[in-house]
């Protein structure tokens, strides 16, 4: 079992948040081994405690005073009423898991009021793998954990398929979109066009045939879902005219792969460098967040075309970051982050590539991809 970076605190009742297949359930498992575990996947116990709520307390020993683990509670969400309850008139903490906070959301669900903070696990970092981590395998495959567990013998390209089918086939239905499931499959393959890039969702909406509304409910429908991510322009004390649209990405590299058409009027490289900058973005947000760096996490990008792929910015200052292929780097490489170093001097400014050695130009500092993602922690 790899080490996640993530810590919580068993004495705070919290959500944790995830997308299907990050490893929630089995993380919990181990690191609260002692805990009262309610499993509403279990159809018998959710039937029952959709019926009545009140039972919840009943399965909680008199007793007892470690934490109670309800996992996927979006599957019964009049339930937290009767967290809110237990936890104000018996003092018990909860640790709540779930895939859709959507689901919580839409019915206008109690989410305790501030008693509960809320957590989101990630896929795997390249730092939570160690050794292991290959770059190879993150770009094709992706981090979520099933892949790299070596005791789950999965085909990798099976499992992000199913994946894939499965968030289709449950949330058209969820959703009330069974006649529209043509429309949605078209949507996603669509939207994987725009990965990384400066989203235009007029273009996706006609590339899928459907209205722009329903392509930005859409949007909604997986961003709700934690599969999809906008990232917002850096605006802050602006010196220059700036492009104004966010950004979209898939949440993790091999998800956006098995998502991805691909034929002969697919330039590989296009793919590749797509997925690339997905590892880069999805191991930014996790280890910014596992590790409470608190990183608001944009990108960079003038009406002129000058361009630095991520930037981070909080109270540890600001970071920009910018993610090449190339073996080789010319001045070329080094203009978007050169143009942001003086409009933003104090930012500390990486390029990571494909070449094998670490190397300066002036302030900024170009590393090796693999060796920068499994440094990150400490760069940041």
């Amino acid at each position: 079992m790899y080490s996640r970076q993530k810590i919580i605190d068993p004495s705070v009742s919290c959500f944790l948040f995830g997308p299907r297949g990050t490893g929630k359930t089995f993380w919990l498992r181990h690191t609260l081994p002692d805990s009262v575990y309610i499993d509403l996947l279990e159809a018998r116990t959710s039937g029952e405690l959709l019926a009545d709520p009140q039972r919840l307390g009943n399965r909680i020993p008199p007793d007892y005073r470690g934490p109670i683990v309800i996992d996927e509670v979006q599957r019964a969400p009049a339930v937290l009423d009767e967290v809110h309850r237990l936890i104000e008139a018996r003092g018990l903490v909860f640790v709540m898991t779930g895939s859709s906070p959507r689901k919580l959301r839409r019915g206008g669900t109690n989410l305790l009021a501030g008693r509960a903070i809320s957590h989101e696990l990630f896929p795997f970092t390249a730092a939570e793998l160690g050794q292991d981590f290959s770059l190879a395998k993150a770009l094709q495959c992706g981090m979520l954990p099933t892949i790299h567990d070596p005791a789950k013998h999965v085909d990798p390209e099976d499992y992000l398929a199913t994946y894939v089918q499965t968030y289709l086939r449950e949330e058209v239905v969820a959703e009330g979109l069974t006649r529209q499931a043509g429309a949605f499959a078209r949507f996603l393959e669509a939207a994987s066009f725009s990965q990384g890039q400066p989203l235009n969702i007029s273009a996706v909406a006609r590339e899928s045939s459907v209205h722009r509304k329903v392509a930005e409910s859409y949007f909604q429908i997986l961003e709700d879902l934690l599969i999809g991510v906008r990232v917002p322009v850096f605006h802050k004390h602006a010196k220059r005219r700036l492009a104004g649209h966010p950004k979209f990405y898939f949440f993790d590299a091999g998800v956006y792969s098995s998502v991805r058409p691909r034929g002969p009027l697919d330039a590989p490289e296009q793919i590749d460098g797509a997925s690339l900058e997905t590892l880069v973005f999805q191991e930014l947000r996790a280890t910014s967040r596992n590790l409470g760096l608190d990183y608001d996490l944009y990108y960079w990008r003038t009406a002129g075309g000058m361009e630095v792929d991520f930037v981070l910015y909080g109270p540890r200052g600001i970071v920009a970051l910018e993610v090449k292929r190339k073996r080789r780097l010319s001045g070329h490489d080094l203009r978007g982050l050169r143009a942001f170093l003086e409009d933003y001097s104090m930012a500390k400014a990486y390029l990571l590539y494909g070449g094998e050695h670490e190397t300066h130009f002036d302030s900024i500092h170009a590393l090796p991809i693999a060796q920068a993602l499994l440094d990150l922690p400490q760069l940041l």
